[in-house]
């Protein structure tokens, strides 16, 4: 009769590379309220999102109760430089600003993170970076309006961003009568992309500022501190 064989002891992990370390999880809202439902880590191994999960960000993007304080904020703006003046002025056209403004931002978010990015195949997702410098970081940050992954795990043009947001921008021409020239749908598109490249920016250094702030977890530690 042979003896039973002696299970090989578990080999210790191999130890991280550059790149690969990762990071926690992200925060589901920066500073406890700016909605963070769609950054995930650019260093962990890729895997897609299935088209229900694309449009459960995307709704939760446009119907989170910050986006109605963004809405408040670009009327108030509006309110000011007397943009669409058949809204009038007073708390009467002041509300129906803030309703436009709150408009141009879900259904944005809705063709940007949700429909646009379900036809063309493309991942809505902040890939957080995490490493390098603060202007290396930046800049990757803000470009990712103009470049995404794709659900294959490639990179490419972000076609959802660009196209979708064009295509909220001409929904907005049916309930913004003074705003339907070519100048005013440039303005009102180029507004929603920038927006939506500031707030990855914060996404992207998010971590760091609750560490430094708020002594969190370190955002990105390295690979000793990572191995059992």
């Amino acid at each position: 009769m042979g003896q039973d064989a002696t299970p090989a002891p578990a080999a210790d992990p191999p130890p991280l590379q550059p790149g690969q370390i990762q990071p926690p999880p992200p925060d589901k809202r920066i500073f406890g309220v700016l909605p963070n439902y769609r950054t995930a880590n650019a260093t962990l191994v890729y895997m897609p999102i299935r088209p229900k999960q694309k449009l459960t960000i995307a709704a939760k993007d446009s119907f989170d109760y910050p986006l109605l304080g963004l809405a408040a904020v670009l009327a108030a703006e509006q309110q000011w430089a007397n943009t669409n003046p058949s809204f009038g002025q007073g708390w009467a056209g002041y509300g129906h600003r803030v309703a436009v403004e709150y408009a141009d931002q879900a259904i944005g978010n809705m063709m940007t993170e949700g429909f646009f990015p379900i036809l063309l195949h493309e991942d809505p997702r902040y890939f957080r970076r995490g490493y390098g410098s603060v202007w290396s970081r930046t800049w990757y940050a803000a470009s990712r309006v103009f470049v995404t992954k794709t659900d294959a795990g490639g990179t490419r043009f972000n076609f959802s961003e660009i196209v979708g947001n064009a295509t909220g921008t001409a929904i907005s021409n049916a309930y913004t009568p003074d705003q339907r020239n070519v100048g005013d749908n440039v303005q009102t598109w180029w507004t929603q992309i920038g927006i939506d490249s500031a707030s990855q920016v914060l996404k992207e250094f998010w971590p760091d500022i609750k560490h430094k702030l708020f002594h969190g977890p370190n955002p990105n530690p390295t690979a000793a501190e990572l191995r059992p």
